[in-house]
């Protein structure tokens, strides 16, 4: 199984607009992210987490033609606000699957209206296949099998996947005891990671070590990663040996 990081930033993406940070003037190809998402690619199966402001360009640049499934972790404009952008995949391919919380199938049918619409529909507006995702109910895309994990962003809920022995969770805040259980032996855990200081819906670095400690999982990396923690190179080299921070266009294999 392959994974590649399409975008590691968190909602307004690094650089932000107009910023004079310091790490938002990097020159650094790694300190400059996209907003999160992330490909999963085993075998002939290929499945998008979250679709962006960037989708777009995230789908050129990874150069990803097919798309078998798209999965949302949650209705936050900076996970959802490319969905537009699947045209070229449905007219290739057809309806497009998307996996979402029934809650966020409902937002994305008020927000792209028009591609929900079945009568006197747009003839350019692209097609989706409505599949819910349920807590403690997994499912299968294809060879890969995956288990929703129940999150809290804040006061939010939002789901993480498990894929196999990889799961990603990002916008994460608190972890209910009961889904630990569910994130056991994973050879690679994603785990959001904004900042130093700490942050009403986010995991901030401390935190976020905190929780690998308690997963335990082979190796780590950190996604959804703000300006606020600081230039990519330096942060590296005060983290754990198990624990990386993602770049957009890593990509690892299991």
């Amino acid at each position: 199984m392959q994974i590649t990081f399409l975008g590691t930033g968190t909602s307004q993406g690094i650089p932000i607009i107009g910023s004079k940070h310091p790490v938002c003037l990097s020159k650094d190809p790694k300190d400059k992210r996209l907003r999160v998402s992330i490909v999963v690619k085993d075998g002939d199966n290929t499945l998008v987490v979250d679709c962006g402001p960037d989708f777009r360009q995230q789908m050129l640049t990874s150069g990803t033609t097919h798309m078998d499934a798209l999965l949302f972790t949650h209705e936050h404009a900076d996970h959802t606000a490319g969905l537009d952008d699947i045209r070229p995949f449905f007219f290739r391919q057809g309806d497009i699957p998307i996996y979402a919380h029934q809650r966020v199938i409902e937002q994305l049918q008020i927000r792209f209206a028009y591609i929900f619409e079945r009568e006197n529909k747009y003839p350019g507006a692209p097609n989706v296949e409505v599949n819910e995702v349920v807590n403690n109910t997994p499912f299968s895309i294809g060879n890969i099998n995956i288990q929703p994990i129940n999150l809290n962003h804040g006061k939010l809920q939002v789901f993480g996947y498990r894929f196999n022995d990889f799961a990603y969770l990002t916008d994460v805040k608190s972890v209910p005891v009961e889904e630990l259980k569910k994130l056991q032996g994973l050879d690679v855990l994603v785990v959001s990671a904004l900042r130093e200081e700490e942050h009403y819906s986010h995991f901030n670095l401390r935190e976020a070590l905190d929780f690998v400690d308690l997963v335990k999982p082979g190796q780590t990396y950190f996604t959804h990663i703000s300006h606020l923690l600081g230039f990519h190179e330096e942060v590296e080299k005060n983290l754990p040996p198990h624990v990386n921070l993602a770049y957009d266009g890593l990509t690892i294999e299991l």
